[in-house]
């Protein structure tokens, strides 16, 4: 079994670590602007989410974010940074987490059935739990802590996917000052899956300080932006802004979804516009009338009723489960980057595309239901890089959209 404390940390060279400097807004200016107000290009703030040049700070200069091999630029995203594979993976008996007193490697000496050299490609089966040590580690500083999330294309592929660490009490959360690696736990729900050292399933955000957030600044944020593109009262805003879904389209029996295929073949995470729609998933049509029934045998690609928009300054994540609304799951990828759907970015009109699965019982989806909540949070400085304006934008101006493995439906 590797040693994982023995990771080669190869430093920047100090040209990169110039260029970041330069490309940074340097640190954000001391004190709290009021949460939630108009923001310009040039405000920065103290506490929130760091964009895509201080992210590059802390890779380049501080060395809060390393790697066993160098961290490629196109891995910084408007607000978050891609995490890669590692060249191993484990096959555990089931998932778990270790523990304030244990570390990742301890419990996979008590829980690893199988271990796999991916370096080259190696199949993850669907119904299976895997564990893989990620390339890049961290070694936070005061005030600093940070959240996993499986990228949107993971989650359009049913890939369960979450972040561990290790003396880690709860799954996507890293906390502050955490210093070591990062693990990735990863179970395909649906499509087996061919990876291997480098491919990309989750990504992690960076936050500063714990800046507070609420209902009113919500309410604020939907009253000057428009985030999310429909009639809401204030009321309806609590622990996020409502986001309803779609299974009517403009008529009965227009296409509002995707069902995925069972049994269908491997898919190779790296291969982009590559497998046919038809043989992994079947069209869902609008029901000529009442509500969709979900199948909780089936997973679903659905779309949200209204246009969803991310202003520049802040960074949304989907809230994935409410017991509230229903018994199943919507959302598994939940970030929402700064520029999504929003006209600067190129991106007006777009819609949340909405992973679904029920559970353990057919439950009937109501069209403009409720089914999950974005919540907003600030970022300390407007980031130089927005979704669908120099940057790999899959999914900006989605309607209903297919991860981006699968070829445009013709």
């Amino acid at each position: 079994m590797p040693n994982t404390t023995n990771l080669i940390f190869e430093n920047a060279s100090d040209d990169l670590a110039e260029q970041a400097t330069q490309k940074s807004n340097a640190l954000p200016r001391q004190g709290v602007l009021d949460e939630f107000g108009e923001d310009s290009e040039g405000t920065a703030y103290s506490t929130g989410i760091l964009p895509s040049q201080e992210l590059e700070r802390l890779v380049r200069v501080t060395r809060e974010i390393y790697a066993v091999e160098p961290i490629q630029d196109d891995q910084f995203q408007p607000a978050s940074l891609d995490l890669r594979l590692g060249s191993v993976a484990y096959r555990v008996r089931a998932s778990f987490l270790p523990g304030k007193d244990t570390t990742v490697e301890q419990r996979l000496e008590d829980l690893a059935m199988h271990k796999m050299d991916i370096s080259n490609g190696g199949v993850l089966e669907r119904g299976c739990v895997y564990i893989v040590p990620l390339l890049e580690r961290l070694s936070l500083r005061h005030r600093t802590s940070a959240t996993g999330n499986p990228k949107s294309s993971t989650g359009r592929l049913d890939i369960f996917t979450r972040l561990i660490t290790d003396n880690g009490t709860e799954f996507d959360r890293v906390r502050e000052q955490y210093k070591g690696p990062l693990y990735a736990e990863v179970s395909p729900r649906t499509f087996s899956i061919l990876v291997r050292k480098g491919s990309r399933l989750s990504q992690i955000r960076i936050r500063r300080g714990n800046p507070h957030s609420t209902d009113e600044a919500m309410r604020r944020l939907q009253e000057e932006h428009k985030v999310v593109g429909s009639t809401i009262s204030e009321d309806e805003i609590r622990n996020g802004v409502p986001v309803s879904v779609d299974v009517q389209g403009n008529e009965s029996g227009r296409l509002i979804g995707y069902k995925a295929r069972s049994y269908s073949a491997l898919i190779d995470i790296d291969k982009i516009r590559h497998y046919d729609v038809e043989e992994y998933w079947e069209p869902v049509h609008a029901p000529r009338r009442g509500g969709l029934i979900l199948d909780p045998a089936d997973f679903y690609i659905l779309a949200s009723r209204e246009a969803v928009k991310v202003p520049p300054t802040y960074a949304a994540e989907m809230i994935a489960y409410d017991t509230l609304v229903g018994e199943f799951r919507v959302h598994y990828a939940g970030f929402f980057d700064p520029g999504f759907g929003h006209p600067d970015a190129g991106g007006e009109g777009s819609r949340a595309v909405l992973e679904v699965r029920s559970y353990e019982v057919p439950f009937v989806i109501e069209h403009g239901q409720v089914v999950g909540r974005l919540t907003y949070e600030r970022l300390t400085a407007q980031p130089n890089r927005l979704y669908g304006s120099g940057v790999n934008s899959s999914y900006q101006r989605q309607g209903i959209a297919l991860s981006k493995h699968f070829k445009p439906p013709t």
